[in-house]
């Protein structure tokens, strides 16, 4: 990988670069429920199923799609198009010309800064095999 790589226009990244990028916070994993009159998007704590709910890392990511067919895999495309991406997220920030934050795994060397400032879903999730009701576990992630 290039030096510095995430200071670089998304469109230019190697596949391997894209991957890198990803936080890891979990949020994008995680359930939602969109009104379908307003569109608005409510955010719940329901883990897909492939989610470690203890470290926030998909359990097969490789083959996650044979599990999960509805899994995304984000592209700039899409990065720009869902509505769903939290505003910390290195994707949305990069494509939305913002750097890194300061916890960002890229620049601490690891993910205990971003535990610590509240980011990562790491333990304060549960997973869809568990969790009943979806509608019971609407939640507000913080910003």
């Amino acid at each position: 990988m290039r030096e510095r790589f995430w200071e670089l226009p998304l469109d230019t990244l190697a596949r391997e670069e894209w991957e890198a990028l990803c936080d890891g916070c979990g949020r994008c994993c995680l359930h939602k429920l969109e009104d379908e009159d307003t569109g608005e998007v409510a955010e719940t704590n329901v883990a897909c199923r492939l989610l470690d709910t203890q470290t926030a890392r998909c359990s097969n990511y490789r083959h996650r799609r044979a599990f999960v067919p509805d899994c995304l895999r984000l592209t700039l495309q899409l990065v720009k198009k869902v509505p769903w991406l939290p505003s910390t997220c290195a994707y949305r920030r990069r494509a939305d010309g913002d750097p890194l934050p300061g916890w960002h795994p890229l620049l601490t060397g690891g993910p205990d800064a971003m535990i610590a400032a509240g980011v990562s879903v790491a333990g304060r999730v549960i997973s869809e095999d568990r969790a009943g009701p979806i509608e019971h576990h609407l939640t507000e992630w913080p910003q």
